[in-house]
């Protein structure tokens, strides 16, 4: 078994640019591909996980986010990195498409996608970790019984700001980015 990071994706991975609602928004963020390809080389599994209500509001159809997920893979293929797992949530529970208007276990902050994952991928769950921009992500690790580490891209830096200070459960590591969050973990795996 190994460990798994666990990754939000907008904000954390790409710019955060509201809802991808055309394939043309997707935007890596500088130095994404270069730490999944660390995650990658020291024996981790990468899983992406991430809130995409869009769907479920009307905002764009659920191909489009597939089609954005598989963009992002050859965008981040270039640096040599790759995902082991890519899970969404297009739910939300006052949807306007009624596919996806639901509650659901899925939908971060509760767990459903990593335990999902856990189900599908070997991982070593006592050893991984979730990185997000939002304090929601740090939520989320800590349902899940895993360390949350914030960064200050996307919304990681106002949420930081004014919304961390007010809540009871904090990041357990604060990094400016992604690479620098990965090589933060890498050191607690030595």
């Amino acid at each position: 078994m190994r460990p798994a990071v666990f990754l939000d994706r907008d904000g954390t991975i790409n710019e955060q640019l509201g809802y991808i609602n055309h394939i043309s928004r997707l935007m890596l963020l500088s130095g994404a591909g270069k730490a999944i390809c660390l995650l990658n080389k020291n024996n981790h599994i990468v899983v992406v996980t991430s809130n995409q209500s869009g769907v479920a509001r009307g905002y764009f159809p659920i191909e489009l986010v597939k089609e954005t997920n598989e963009l992002m893979k050859r965008e981040l293929a270039k640096d040599d990195a790759y995902m082991d797992g890519i899970y969404f949530c297009p739910h939300h529970p006052d949807g306007l498409v009624p596919e996806y208007r639901k509650e659901c276990t899925c939908r971060k902050p509760d767990i459903g996608l990593i335990e999902k994952a856990r189900s599908e991928l070997d991982i070593d769950m006592r050893r991984s970790y979730v990185i997000g921009d939002r304090w929601l992500d740090i939520e989320f690790a800590h349902n899940a019984g895993l360390p949350g580490i914030l960064v200050l891209t996307g919304y990681g830096r106002g949420d930081l700001e004014y919304i961390v200070p007010h809540k009871q459960i904090k990041p357990t590591f604060v990094a400016e980015d992604l690479l620098r969050a990965v090589k933060w973990i890498l050191k607690q795996d030595k």
